[in-house]
């Protein structure tokens, strides 16, 4: 792409100040729809556009908004800034270099619900950003963009920040909520779901900060322009985490439908010291494990295709390469210490199952494992799936279960003969 719509701190220097970000149409999107919209007509406008959830579960935003019941007040909007996923760090950079475009989402969001006070929920080991996003909230009130009466619209907005405690959990959103409200980081019992009965049992919007940041263009230049990027049932840009096996690990904002292929090798750079590619996870830890071959390389990175083609969701768009250097059961025992550390330990199923895969992928990695145990590991995490109160559980299971599938014999290698 020539020219980036999210990743604008690349095109435009100094972007992160309120004056430079104004000279190149910042808030012009904010002041056109507080002057001359209604909050449903910003709603059918961000419809219109096809713009899905940029956090993992790809659901249509306006599709989202439209949940929110109008006999129930106040309104909240949550800007979901956790970001835990391992392998995952657009959010990290948008807030950071380009926290104006997050901003005039949040308030076009909170706009559209007609919510006064709007939660920025960031984890805990992002306190200098939320420290630098409180001083962008203050100039913009300084400026009369935030605030009482906004532009003389009638319309008032206050936006605060919270941080976490550094709880993957809490990136799961009704976790997120408690953790708002004082309370323990551990997921709440659906339905009520949160659009219904949400923070402090209100009527509440959570969107991710990538989804937030596409608003402001979206608004500003309408649904057939952002249309005009992407596929048919995934349109506009993506921003896709790159890391793992890699020559150049970064974030990369393309349209949504560029191929595998294009993303590792033309972007990337491909794998180090000439290596094979083996297999990619495509959306951080919480992935399936997809083996690498002409038609995943042919796959274009879209929420359907991915879906169709390989059975493996894009999610979050947290690409982690692996090589033929790379062991599958290692890969796969990292995973598992991951969310058995990270589990809250409120359902049964996931206290217990992570605890169990961790044991036996423990044993595996110190070569003291029988064959059998492979097939018990798998056997665990299938007991997991479905029964778990939040996605944790059944994230923790997706490369286990495709891990062993598809490289049984990187599994067989540490088992004790």
């Amino acid at each position: 792409m020539d020219k980036k719509i999210l990743l604008r701190h690349l095109d435009v220097p100094n972007i992160n100040q309120l004056e430079v970000y104004r000279q190149h149409d910042g808030f012009k999107a904010f002041e056109k729809v507080i002057s001359s919209m209604k909050p449903a007509e910003v709603t059918a406008e961000v419809k219109s556009s096809g713009l899905r959830g940029r956090g993992g579960a790809g659901f249509p935003t306006g599709i989202k908004w439209n949940f929110l019941p109008n006999d129930s007040w106040p309104h909240y909007v949550v800007a979901n800034a956790d970001e835990s996923e391992p392998g995952t760090f657009k959010d990290r950079e948008l807030m950071e270099s380009n926290p104006f475009q997050f901003l005039e989402g949040l308030m076009l969001a909170s706009f559209a619900v007609q919510a006064n006070l709007s939660y920025i929920y960031l984890r805990g080991e992002f306190w200098e950003i939320a420290h630098d996003l409180d001083q962008k909230i203050q100039d913009l009130e300084d400026v009369g963009l935030l605030g009482e009466n906004i532009l003389g619209s009638g319309y008032s907005l206050h936006l605060r920040t919270h941080l976490g405690a550094g709880a993957y959990i809490c990136g799961e959103e009704t976790a997120l909520l408690e953790s708002l409200e004082g309370k323990m980081g551990q997921p709440r019992l659906r339905p009520p779901f949160p659009a219904v009965e949400g923070l402090y049992g209100k009527p509440t919007l959570i969107n991710n900060v990538e989804t937030l940041a596409n608003l402001p263009p979206i608004l500003l230049n309408g649904a057939d322009w952002y249309r005009g990027f992407g596929t048919e049932q995934s349109p506009g840009v993506k921003i896709f985490s790159l890391s793992g096996c890699i020559n150049k690990p970064g974030n990369y904002e393309l349209p949504l439908g560029v191929t595998y292929g294009e993303l590792i090798n033309t972007y990337g750079g491909g794998v180090p010291e000439g290596r094979t590619l083996k297999a990619v996870m495509s959306a951080g830890a919480s992935s399936d494990i997809v083996v690498v071959d002409q038609y995943c390389l042919d796959t274009p990175l879209a929420y359907e295709t991915c879906m169709d083609r390989l059975g493996a969701p894009l999610g979050s768009a947290s690409v982690i390469v692996i090589d033929d250097s790379v062991n599958i059961a290692w890969l796969v025992a990292k995973t598992v210490n991951f969310f058995k550390h990270e589990s809250c330990g409120k359902c049964t199923p996931c206290r217990e199952g992570t605890f169990w895969m961790n044991s036996i992928t423990s044993r595996m990695m110190r070569n003291e494992a029988s064959a059998a145990d492979i097939d018990l590991l798998k056997n665990v995490a299938l007991q997991m799936q479905g029964k778990c109160l939040c996605a944790l559980g059944e994230f923790s299971t997706m490369a286990v279960v495709t891990g062993i599938d598809r490289f049984r014999s990187d599994f067989e290698k540490h088992v004790r003969s």
